[in-house]
C-alpha cells in the first residue's frame, strides 16, 4: 500500500528531537500563551516576510478573525461582498458567511486551477469590499493583475494560505505576505503541520494584528475587560514547539515534494488522465505541491482501480461549496462556474509528500498508465 500521506513517517523523520521538544513543554508546566508561541510567532513572521503574526487555533479561525478584524476596524460591514474562488474548500466560504458577509463566487482558470483573474473585475459591484484568493493545492494564486484590481477599486486582498506554506511568488516573496492579510493552517496534513490543529494570521497592518489578537482572546486586551465579543482561539505551547522544530526544514521538504511532482508530471502518459498545469509551469517555486491533482472523466472507477492496486487517493473536493446543502439558496450565483463543476466531477489527488520515495512515485505512474 502506498498511503495518500504517511504522517507517522513524516513525524518520525523529526525524531528524536520531536519527542524531546514535547517533553520539554510538558516539563515546563506552562502550556498556553507562553514562550513557545511567542517565539513561533516571531520566527514565522520573519519567514513569511510580514511584521506581524498572530497564532490561533486553526485555519478557519484565522480567516474568520481577519474578516471580523476588518469589521471592527470599519473596513467591512455585514452585507458587504467578498469575491472568492468557487473552487475551494468550504472553510474559505464559511469564514465569510460567519461574519455576515456575502461570498461572490468566481470560476477557476482551467490551466492554473486557481481563481480566474480575468473574471474578477466583472464580478465587482458597489457592494464589493474585498477579494479572497486561495493558494489551492499548494500553488500560488496571486497575480499582479489581482493586486492592480484591488488597488483600483480600493479592495482588501485576503490570502487563504492554508495549503501553500513556503510557496513563493515570481519576485521571491512568500505567499502569506502578498495581500493585506493572510490565514494559515497547521493541520497535521499540511506542508507545515502540527500534531493537532493550529493556525495563524500574518499581516503588515499592526492595527489589524492587534484586533485579531484581541478577538482571539475573548475580545479582551486587559484581563477581565472585554471591548469586543471575541472567541477563544489559541495555539498551545506543544503545537508551537513542534512547528518551531519543523519550520527550518520547510523549504527542503517542499523541494522534495517538487522532485516527486516532477517525476509524476514526466512519467504519467495515459490519455485518460489529465495532468495539472502547463508544460512550462510544473515544478517551480510557485508551487509547493501540497496536493497533486489529476483529472479523469471516469474518476470514481479510477479511484477504485488505484485502491485495488495499493494506491490510496482522496478527492478534493467532490461537492463544490455552492452545491452543499448548508448553502442551498444562500449564495448568489451570478456567474457560470463550469470549470469549478468540472474539477469537482473529475479531480483525484495522488499521494505526494516529502517522505515519498522516487520508487513509489514511479510505481504510481506505472499503475496509472495501465488504467484502461
Amino acid at each position: 500500500m502506498i498511503p495518500f500521506l504517511d504522517l507517522k513517517k513524516i513525524n518520525d523523520s523529526f525524531q528524536p528531537e520531536l519527542n524531546e521538544k514535547i517533553a520539554d513543554c510538558v516539563a515546563s508546566g506552562w502550556y498556553l500563551l507562553g514562550k513557545q508561541v511567542k517565539e513561533f510567532e516571531k520566527e514565522y513572521s520573519e519567514y513569511i516576510g510580514t511584521s506581524n503574526c498572530v497564532a490561533c487555533a486553526n485555519g478557519l479561525d484565522a480567516l474568520t478573525l481577519i474578516f471580523r478584524g476588518y469589521i471592527e476596524l470599519g473596513r467591512l460591514k455585514p452585507g458587504d461582498e467578498v469575491i472568492v474562488p468557487g473552487n475551494t474548500y468550504i472553510a474559505t466560504i464559511l469564514s465569510i458567511t460567519e461574519c455576515g458577509l456575502v461570498p461572490i463566487l468566481v470560476d477557476a482558470d482551467p490551466i492554473t486551477l486557481q481563481i480566474d483573474s480575468g473574471k474578477i473585475e466583472e464580478a465587482i459591484t458597489p457592494l464589493t469590499r474585498a477579494v479572497a484568493i486561495v493558494h489551492l493545492y499548494g500553488r500560488n494564486s496571486f497575480a499582479t493583475e489581482i493586486a492592480d484590481i484591488c488597488s483600483r477599486h480600493n479592495l482588501i486582498l485576503v490570502e487563504d494560505n492554508a495549503q501553500a506554506a513556503g510557496c513563493r511568488n515570481s519576485d521571491g516573496r512568500i505567499t502569506g505576505s502578498l495581500g493585506n492579510a493572510a490565514a494559515h493552517s497547521f493541520y497535521p496534513g499540511k506542508n507545515l503541520g502540527a500534531l493537532g490543529d493550529g493556525g495563524a494570521v500574518t499581516t503588515n497592518d499592526p492595527e489589524l494584528a492587534r484586533i485579531v489578537r484581541t478577538l482571539a482572546f475573548y475580545g479582551s486586551e486587559k484581563k477581565y475587560v472585554f471591548d469586543y465579543c471575541g472567541r477563544n482561539s489559541r495555539l498551545d505551547e506543544i503545537q508551537a514547539a513542534v512547528l518551531r522544530l519543523k519550520l527550518p526544514r520547510l523549504d527542503e521538504d517542499n523541494s522534495r515534494r517538487r522532485v516527486i511532482a516532477e517525476i509524476m508530471q514526466r512519467e504519467i502518459s495515459n490519455p485518460l488522465i489529465g495532468l495539472p498545469y502547463p508544460e512550462n509551469d510544473k515544478t517551480g517555486n510557485n508551487n509547493v505541491f501540497h496536493l497533486f491533482p489529476v483529472f479523469c472523466e471516469d474518476r470514481d472507477r479510477l479511484q477504485n482501480y488505484l485502491m485495488e492496486n495499493g494506491i490510496q487517493t482522496i478527492i478534493h473536493y467532490p461537492i463544490p461549496p455552492h452545491r452543499q446543502k448548508c448553502y442551498e439558496g444562500k449564495i448568489p450565483i451570478r456567474h457560470p462556474l463550469d470549470v469549478t463543476e468540472w474539477i469537482a466531477r473529475t479531480e483525484l489527488s495522488l499521494p505526494i509528500s516529502q517522505v515519498m520515495t522516487e520508487e513509489e512515485a514511479l510505481q504510481v505512474c506505472s499503475i496509472l498508465n495501465d488504467f484502461k
